[in-house]
Parts: structure tokens; sequence; C-alpha cells
């Protein structure tokens, strides 16, 4: 007998508006969201300048960090890619990644959004991504393996000193 898959979810990507980084500021003040990324909420000015750049991005390379809708046009989260930007790490690499709120978890979003994004980037002309992922979240480390990345470093984070994984995938 063969499985049947759930369809996967509809998903909509934006370009960040002024309006969103009010929306990722209430999206993302769950500790459960940012485990992962620092364990606090990040101040609105941050999600300011955030939605700013990649507004830049956009307009200068044809991606960003999209805003993530759902079928009723709810903003659940962000994802896309960039350039990764710290000066360690992948240096010169195009990050993809995804953060949901956490009501959108588990139902198939985050694959499906980078899935787009990854369609989105390869038209842009990107040949390779990376996703750098917490060793422990194990999530994100699922998402990877569905879009088909392999594990290309383990890493240790310079601030945080927790452990890392750096995935790769040639587009």
């Amino acid at each position: 007998m063969s499985e049947t898959l759930p369809a996967a979810p509809v998903v909509q990507l934006r370009v960040p508006t002024d309006e969103d980084a009010l929306a990722w500021h209430r999206v993302f003040a769950d500790p459960d969201v940012m485990e992962f990324h620092g364990g606090a909420p990040a101040e609105l000015s941050v999600y300011e300048e955030l939605t700013a750049r990649q507004r830049r991005h956009d307009a200068e390379r044809g991606f960003c960090l999209w805003t993530l809708l759902d079928a009723e046009g709810e903003v659940i989260g962000f994802t896309g890619a960039q350039p990764w930007p710290h000066a360690w790490g992948p240096t010169g690499e195009i990050e993809i990644g995804w953060r949901l709120a956490r009501r959108a978890w588990g139902r198939g979003y985050a694959t499906a959004a980078a899935r787009a994004a990854l369609e989105r980037v390869r038209a842009a002309g990107v040949t390779r991504v990376v996703a750098m992922v917490d060793a422990r979240n194990e999530r994100s480390i699922a998402v990877t393996r569905r879009l088909g990345m392999e594990l290309a470093e383990t890493f240790t984070t310079p601030v945080s000193e927790r452990t890392g994984y750096c995935f790769g995938l040639t587009l």
C-alpha cells in the first residue's frame, strides 16, 4: 500500500514592507521561536533595519529574506536568502534561511517556503546556497534534508560557542 503525502501548504512570499518589521517583531517575540537565535526577542529597531536591508538586497540582487504569508495572507515569518552577514563562517556564500511563528510549525510551511525561495534564488543566478543551523535545531535540520542539502561543515559559533552545521546545496 502506498502512502499519500499531504499537500504542501500554500505560501506567499513578498519583499518585506515597512509594516513587516512590526509583524516580524510580533511573530518572533516568542522565546520558543528565538531559542536558536539568541533566546530573547529582538527590539523592533532590529527588524526595521533587517527589513530595510532585505529591500536593498532584493533591489540589488533579485533575492532577499521574503516575508512569508499563509493562504489567508497572514504573516507567519520569513524565508529566503542573503549574503552570509558575519566575518566568521561561510563568508562569501549565500545563506538560505527561514524563521516561522510557533503556530506555523509542523505544517510543512518551512519546506514549502524554502523550496519557493530556492526557485527564486536560482532564477536570480545563484548557483550554490548554504544553511547555517544550530546542531540542536532538529526541525531546521529536517528541512535541510527535505531540500536535499548535504552537511558541509561542523562549526562553533564565536559568541555563544554553540555547535552548528553548515549545509550546502548546488542549484
